[in-house]
């Protein structure tokens, strides 16, 4: 039986994010509170916990689950080649709606899906999210949605889809829009925008002008 709690109320919170927390290091998934849309997530780590997050999503191998860190150091330890224009989105627009795409150190041993050696990788800019990803680290966090179904803005939305697969439901009320994370490709000697959203590219090319589309 799924546990929810109201991360609006003080106790309610720390009560939610022990338990999350608890539930995350047993290979169990929970949804989560993000900055664009409620996420489900797991240990990014745990292998058996990454693939029971994607069958929960009805997903396959080939759409991988992107990883959310508490911070920005975090990306040391997973992710190599960075570049300085890289460095620079990150600078400017985390904790928020960038996610970044990198090539993963080839010495950890996670299994987010068939990735082709690269990670697709963001920082949120929500409290509870952060929380939670600063007591256990690494997260597989997928949108909290069934595959093909509208990303959910609220706790409920997404309870209704995901129902007892997920073992514990962090509420932390509607999310401000429905909009993605956008995400860049910082693979290449130049980043490369592969999904527009809630940073637009005029936003983005402030900070790298020699930003390229795939769109």
């Amino acid at each position: 039986m799924p546990r929810r709690y109201d991360c609006t109320d003080v106790a309610d919170r720390t009560h939610g994010l022990r338990e999350a927390a608890s539930a995350v290091r047993r290979g169990d998934l929970v949804v989560l509170p993000t900055d664009t849309v409620y996420g489900i997530g797991a240990d990014a780590f745990n292998r058996t916990a990454v693939g029971d997050l994607l069958q929960a999503k009805g997903r396959g191998r080939t759409m991988p689950s992107p990883v959310l860190i508490g911070s920005p150091n975090t990306l040391h330890g997973l992710v190599t080649g960075l570049t300085e224009t890289a460095w620079n989105l990150v600078d400017a627009f985390w904790p928020g709606a960038l996610t970044i795409v990198a090539r993963h150190q080839p010495s950890l041993t996670w299994d987010l899906g068939e990735t082709r050696g690269t990670v697709a990788v963001r920082m949120p800019l929500h409290p509870v999210a952060l929380e939670l990803l600063k007591d256990v680290g690494p997260m597989a966090v997928s949108s909290a949605n069934l595959t093909g179904r509208p990303a959910p803005q609220d706790c409920d939305s997404a309870q209704d889809m995901l129902g007892d697969a997920v073992s514990v439901y962090l509420d932390g009320g509607p999310t401000a829009d429905n909009i993605p994370s956008s995400i860049v490709d910082v693979t290449g000697p130049a980043p490369v925008l592969l999904r527009a959203g809630a940073i637009s590219a005029e936003e983005l090319r402030k900070v790298v002008p020699g930003l390229e589309t795939s769109l």
